[in-house]
């Protein structure tokens, strides 16, 4: 079945729904159209700018009542133009619901919604002890869209993926049921692994909601060491680590062949839980 059009009677049906405005049309800003790498370009046909987690079920069903296609969006950093509508339909901005709703030190969980960004989630844990360890490349990414594509970066050798440090979301599927996949705690085997399928289907799946996400407790002493000598990188880094520190992140500064001046920068954190 080939998808339907949007058409006067959707925009006004949508504005009942939602008991509010929405774009369509030229009012819809160009940088909707495309993601960061801009091959692809494709303009939706509604705009909405999602204010509650409430308003998506709705959305979604309208849209599989009627055959619209629908699409979600969060800060459109992406590379692979999972986020341009390329059939027109209704696109959903995701970037309002960005609150942080729960700090657990019990559980060791945050809970947030899906459109606060990667930036904003470590501004609120720096100075409190706690870390988020996946670290992708693209700071203003938000945390949707790394669920949806199960983002690494730099630290994945290490730490992992973001599918390590999911333990539960809230989603909307696409005729409007919600559902809750995993829990808080760390032993949530029964059933099937619903939760793993959809992170990394790229919003092919379901639309995510909430998510609580698993953090490390690393203590809020950090220092950083500066090397010269890469030479002696390794033997100082033993040292940290047998009293108790943890490398964070490792920098190198001009380190090119023929290069006089090679500097080191480890930012490490005194491990408040080596266990």
């Amino acid at each position: 079945m080939s998808s339907k059009s949007i058409t006067p009677e959707d925009i006004q049906n949508l504005e009942r729904i939602l008991k509010r405005s929405i774009l369509y049309g030229t009012n819809i800003n160009d940088d909707f159209s495309h993601d960061e790498l801009q091959s692809v370009r494709a303009m939706p046909e509604i705009l909405i700018k999602a204010e509650s987690s409430d308003e998506i079920p709705l959305i979604a069903a309208y849209a599989n009542e009627n055959n619209i296609p629908l699409y979600v969006r969060g800060a459109g950093t992406g590379l692979v133009g999972s986020s341009v509508a390329t059939k027109g339909g209704i696109m959903i901005d995701m970037s309002g619901l960005n609150r942080i709703i729960e700090l657990d030190e019990e559980n060791l969980t945050l809970t947030v919604e899906p459109g606060i960004t990667l930036m904003e989630l470590n501004e609120f844990l720096d100075g409190t002890g706690y870390m988020y360890p996946p670290d992708p490349g693209e700071k203003t990414a938000t945390i949707g869209g790394n669920i949806s594509t199960n983002a690494g970066g730099m630290r994945a050798v290490k730490y992992g993926v973001t599918r390590d440090y999911v333990r539960s979301i809230d989603i909307v599927m696409i005729d409007g049921t919600k559902m809750t996949l995993g829990g808080k705690t760390v032993k949530f085997s029964s059933g099937y692994s619903i939760k793993d399928l959809i992170i990394g289907s790229e919003g092919t799946l379901a639309i995510i909601t909430k998510a609580i996400l698993k953090i490390i407790n690393f203590g809020a002493d950090e220092i950083v060491y500066v090397s010269c000598k890469p030479t002696s990188l390794a033997r100082d880094l033993k040292i940290f680590e047998e009293n108790g520190y943890t490398v964070k992140k490792v920098k190198c500064v001009d380190m090119f062949p023929r290069t006089v001046h090679v500097e080191t920068v480890v930012l490490l954190a005194k491990n408040a839980n080596r266990g």
